[in-house]
């Protein structure tokens, strides 16, 4: 299967190694990977913040740049929300239905990794290796807003010489969602520390997630505590061999 790589804002700029991992994964399962180079940032947060009138030319690039492939795939839950339930409706507020329905088409052939893994291949175990205590994250935008139920857990409970432990009250938020941990710097850190406490409980050596955002957010905080405890992108693990 040959498969656009939307590699998000995020991981092309500061978490290479989460969209190097989701390429060397797919293509070890013997599909080809493009990059489509003219992408550019999704126009999330510019949504997120109030201002869909700026985000509209990013959502035309977007469109115009992946629309000619069949099945396109990111690293991030977030992003992958952002193009499925953002997209069409800033264009038809914009009063552009023809974009909108562009904007729809595209947004149908995008899956968040996990989604990409389990609905289309059809592949639950990857063959991958990682011999470490691990607990999951699942994040607010691949939980409630694309809703990749378990999809994650299962292809961690497939990867050989892992211990996956629960993480306590695993459904709240880390407290980061974008601006918000600017905005409302103080309820962000309550929300982190409350994260922490928890990863902390797991005795686990790495935190995972399907987006470096949340991952970004959780690793600083346990880095100044110098826990110990890393955080990696659940592609990481999953492409990992050895």
């Amino acid at each position: 299967m040959r498969i656009a790589l939307f590699v998000t804002c995020l991981a092309d700029t500061m978490f290479p190694q989460a969209a190097k991992a989701t390429v060397l994964l797919l293509e070890r399962l013997g599909h080809e990977v493009v990059f489509p180079p003219g992408q550019t940032c999704c126009g999330q947060m510019h949504i997120n913040t109030g201002y869909q009138q700026q985000a509209l030319p990013l959502i035309q690039r977007h469109v115009k740049t992946f629309q000619p492939y069949d099945v396109v795939v990111a690293p991030s839950g977030s992003c992958v929300g952002s193009v499925r339930h953002q997209h069409a409706m800033v264009a038809s507020a914009a009063g552009d239905e023809r974009l909108a329905l562009r904007a729809t088409a595209v947004a149908e052939r995008t899956y968040e990794l996990s989604e990409l893994l389990i609905d289309v291949l059809k592949i639950e175990d990857v063959g991958a290796y990682f011999p470490h205590r691990v607990t999951y994250h699942p994040t607010c935008h691949s939980l409630r807003v694309l809703r990749v139920g378990d999809k994650p857990l299962r292809l961690l409970r497939n990867v050989r010489g892992i211990d996956l432990v629960e993480l306590p009250a695993a459904e709240q938020c880390c407290g980061f969602g974008g601006t918000f941990a600017l905005k409302n710097a103080d309820t962000s850190t309550a929300m982190l520390a409350d994260k922490m406490g928890h990863v902390l409980e797991t005795g686990a050596s790495v935190c995972t997630a399907g987006d470096a955002s949340c991952l970004m957010h959780i690793g600083g905080g346990l880095s100044r505590l110098e826990s110990g405890v890393r955080t990696l992108h659940l592609a990481e693990i999953l492409a990992a061999t050895s």
